[in-house]
């Protein structure tokens, strides 16, 4: 997924609907929980926030280089991040300069929608959004599955990476039948060997479409001969509106075609 095309920092200082904070996103999942819940609120982004897709605020860099210096001049009342996603020195440098900082910390889908929650209070919501609701009735009525899958799941090539331990991402898969076969292993997004990633014989390779790019043309051609699956890295890694349509979408694309 390509980041968005960055705009410069205004002169003046985006303004706001009446008795709501000023909020700038280093998430993209929460930029787009905040952006359809709270009208308004979000004054600034990453480049990377690339959903909804009309959003228009200023955007101030990566999510792992953020321009510091630029979302102090936005004079925000909170900034959101979350642990994985973004620096402790960057986090510390904005409350140096006296802004608020919330930090997030998702692991599995119940504290994703704890998380959620915590968030759009901070930002103003009066009330819970529909999505939510919809999200949490979608992962609450998801089906108990049946023979269960063995899985790889690369995020990374050049080196390869995978997920390993005590991810968002594996616990999504978990609830839908698929076990990661690092799951225990002590990194979280282990480098694995190509060879040594073969040689798990998984009955699946899921290939996200982000952090890396993996493509029907770039990732199954390095798996011949097992099953592979192209599966949508939001619905995968994000946590936001995203969340409801996840189970129907990533299960659909869970039925894996040989590579």
């Amino acid at each position: 997924m390509s980041a968005a095309t960055p705009r410069a920092v205004p002169d003046a200082v985006p303004r706001v609907p009446r008795g709501l904070p000023r909020v700038v996103s280093l998430v993209p999942s929460l930029t787009e929980a905040v952006a359809v819940s709270v009208s308004g609120t979000l004054v600034a982004a990453t480049d990377w926030c690339s959903h909804p897709a009309d959003l228009d605020v200023v955007r101030i860099g990566g999510t792992k280089n953020p321009a510091v210096d630029r979302i102090v001049r936005l004079a925000p009342d909170l900034v959101v991040a979350n642990e994985e996603e973004n620096r402790e020195p960057d986090l510390t440098a904005l409350r140096q300069a006296g802004i608020e900082v919330l930090v997030t910390e998702v692991r599995d889908v119940p504290g994703a929608f704890r998380e959620l929650e915590r968030v759009l209070a901070a930002c103003g919501a009066v009330t819970r959004p529909r999505w939510l609701d919809q999200a949490e009735t979608a992962w609450a009525e998801l089906p108990a599955p049946g023979r269960r899958t063995t899985a790889i799941v690369p995020v990374w090539r050049r080196p390869w990476m995978v997920l390993g331990r005590d991810t968002f991402a594996g616990d999504v898969l978990s609830r839908l039948g698929v076990d990661n076969v690092y799951a225990r292993h002590q990194d979280r997004y282990p480098r694995i060997p190509l060879p040594e990633l073969k040689a798990a014989a998984p009955d699946l390779v899921v290939l996200p479409d982000e952090p890396y790019r993996f493509t029907a043309a770039d990732g199954p051609e390095a798996f011949e001969g097992l099953p592979c699956a192209l599966v949508d890295g939001r619905r995968l890694t994000w946590y936001g509106p995203s969340l409801a349509a996840a189970p129907r979408v990533l299960g659909e694309a869970l039925r894996p075609a040989d590579c």
